[in-house]
């Protein structure tokens, strides 16, 4: 047992000190050091203006931003996107712009970004805007309208920004077809997206018919009805989705709209004539 105690103290002497003192001075130092960094660093940031979103962005740009922050620029994204929610709840548009450009530079990946983002831009800052202006009673139907473009142009920019990172992804297309419906009510141009949407992978059904349907909205009928009458030919059959028989009846609404004679009728491949 002797023995076994002046080991120990051996041990203790020639290691586990000198190992002790080095923590103990290490810890006392990161606890002054910090506090000396703290004290420092609150007296160089109340002698400089507030950094900016914006600055951030436009003096590091996209390669820099993405080479500093490597794989923590996904979490950093989300993080501005709480954020951005709380910009968007204050109505502050100039910090929600901001952001946008900043969170989709940080991780352009997810869609729902981009598609919320514009959304933002396109239908809730005109609202902001015109309440800012006075409100809806207080401006004209000319200045209206031009806010609406305004924020809508933006946004095609901004989607368009979008597409140059997902080439093939339709619900962006789409977006801005009903950016052009439902906020310039523009249905020739909404038709345009809508066609170049149905074009892409992937692409829901319904999609085709809302075109067909939008060429039946400005009088484009025989427009519509050739495109019908091809689109049916091309749905498969064993797919619910595809809904064949709705095809088939606004075809048939088309041809009494048109007054096709009965026998120049569009007849579907395998069916006979009763």
């Amino acid at each position: 047992m002797d023995r076994w105690r002046t080991v120990s103290s051996v041990l203790f002497e020639q290691y586990l000190r000198p190992f002790a003192v080095v923590m103990c001075s290490l810890l006392l130092a990161g606890v002054v050091s910090s506090a000396f960094i703290h004290s420092s660093w609150q007296q160089v940031k109340a002698g400089q203006v507030e950094l900016s979103l914006e600055a951030v962005e436009d003096t590091l740009g996209h390669g820099a931003v993405i080479g500093v922050l490597g794989g923590f620029r996904t979490i950093v994204a989300d993080f501005l996107w709480l954020k951005l929610n709380a910009a968007w709840e204050q109505q502050d548009r100039v910090e929600l712009n901001a952001l946008l450009r900043l969170i989709t530079t940080l991780d352009p990946r997810p869609e729902f970004f981009w598609i919320n983002g514009a959304r933002m831009i396109s239908y809730d800052v005109p609202r902001w805007r015109i309440r800012e202006a006075g409100g809806y009673d207080a401006i004209s139907a000319h200045r209206e309208r031009a806010i609406i473009e305004e924020q809508a142009e933006q946004a095609f920019t901004f989607l368009e920004k979008a597409r140059a990172f997902h080439p093939e992804n339709y619900r962006l297309v789409m977006e801005v077809a009903q950016i052009y419906l439902n906020r310039l009510k523009d249905d020739a141009k909404a038709a345009e997206w809508f066609l170049k949407a149905s074009r892409l992978p992937d692409c829901p059904y319904y999609v085709s018919r809302m075109y067909a349907e939008l060429l039946r909205k400005q009088g484009k009928l025989n427009e519509a009805y050739t495109y019908l009458t091809g689109l049916y030919q091309s749905l498969p059959n064993d797919d619910p989705y595809a809904l064949k028989n709705v095809v088939l009846e606004r075809i048939h609404e088309l041809e009494a709209e048109l007054s096709i004679p009965v026998w120049e009728r569009f007849m579907p491949s395998g069916a006979g004539i009763l």
